[in-house]
């Protein structure tokens, strides 16, 4: 009976140091800054190019060339 009564304190104290509910959202919401302020850079690095289409242009030249290069490696 005490080892019972024991448990059963310890498992109640574990559970109120232990709570974790909110926990996601906590991580969902600092993955969404870490996106946002990712996102503010890219916008303020295209605003820093002489034309506006520069950044997709860059990354669809870079994007294409790394396709085409796929498999040249090899003799």
């Amino acid at each position: 009976m005490p080892y019972r009564t024991m448990g059963w304190i310890h498992a109640h104290l574990a559970r109120l140091g232990g709570d974790q509910r909110g926990q996601g959202t906590v991580e969902y919401v600092g993955l969404m800054l870490l996106l946002a302020a990712l996102l503010s850079g890219v916008v303020l690095a295209a605003k820093g190019m002489k034309d506006g289409g520069g950044l997709a242009k860059e990354i669809a030249d870079k994007l294409k060339a790394t396709i085409e290069s796929v498999g040249k490696g090899r003799p």
